[in-house]
């Protein structure tokens, strides 16, 4: 515990150096936030919904920290350790690949947290916003989601061969899960093959469990996004700790 503390402030101070994760994880959402706000206001999400257009997007913005930091941040700032031979010195001490990945996580979730209050009150705020379901449902389901997406940031950085590699890697991950999956761009106003293709990726079953936390609905409703999550999570996170590579 006294080693993941110590790394842990050591990487804190390291991360909060640089504006990247500022930018994508706090600033962005409050922004989209503010202009999914000021342009559909508080209007019905659809003909006779119960809730507004920005009730229902709340679970699909709050994610996209969760995206900056899980699939593009987390594999950026291993392989970079890795490529910089930082990894090659950890191997010669105590520290184990579970512990190095764990900080990460541990900062990046922080990150996430942030920008999760941040944005529910920039939409209370300014915009009235409430949640409609119970919070623990809620954040339950925020960490599954967090957990999930993570897992296959650690599988990226993990593995990896190089920092080139993992930052194509994370690009073609990141950024069509930022705007296909309803992070931004709201799955509900996609025309229907771009839904379609949109189920695909993981962080729109993640987006449907969050909303369906959100807005109150049945959990059983969502039964396929939280097994999709919970597999993903389970592989991903086995096999990078399984094949870690150290250089």
């Amino acid at each position: 515990m006294k080693t993941f503390k110590t790394l842990l402030k050591t990487e804190g101070k390291l991360s909060l150096r640089g504006l990247d994760m500022f930018i994508f994880a706090i600033c962005m959402p409050i922004v989209v936030v503010i202009i999914l706000g000021a342009v559909f206001g508080d209007k019905p999400a659809f003909d006779g919904a119960e809730y507004t257009f920005l009730e229902q997007s709340f679970g699909a913005v709050s994610t996209i920290a969760i995206c900056a930091g899980g699939v593009m941040g987390l594999p950026l700032v291993v392989s970079d350790y890795r490529s910089r031979k930082i990894l090659k010195r950890f191997k010669v001490t105590p520290t184990d690949p579970a512990l190095i990945l764990a900080v990460q996580v541990a900062i990046y979730a922080l990150y996430s947290l942030a920008s999760l209050i941040l944005v529910y009150a920039t939409g209370a705020l300014f915009f009235g916003f409430q949640l409609k379901g119970s919070l623990l449902p809620f954040l339950g389901a925020y960490l599954l989601v967090m957990l999930s997406m993570f897992s296959i940031g650690v599988l990226v950085g993990g593995i990896a061969p190089n920092t080139k590699i993992a930052g194509a890697a994370a690009s073609l991950l990141y950024f069509p899960m930022l705007i296909f999956s309803g992070a931004t761009l709201p799955y509900e106003v996609m025309p229907s093959a771009f839904q379609k293709a949109a189920d695909i990726l993981p962080l729109t079953q993640g987006i449907k469990l969050l909303k369906a936390a959100s807005l109150g609905l049945p959990m059983n409703r969502v039964f396929i996004p939280i097994m999709v999550m919970i597999v993903i999570a389970v592989i991903c996170i086995s096999i990078s700790l399984r094949f870690f590579k150290w250089e």
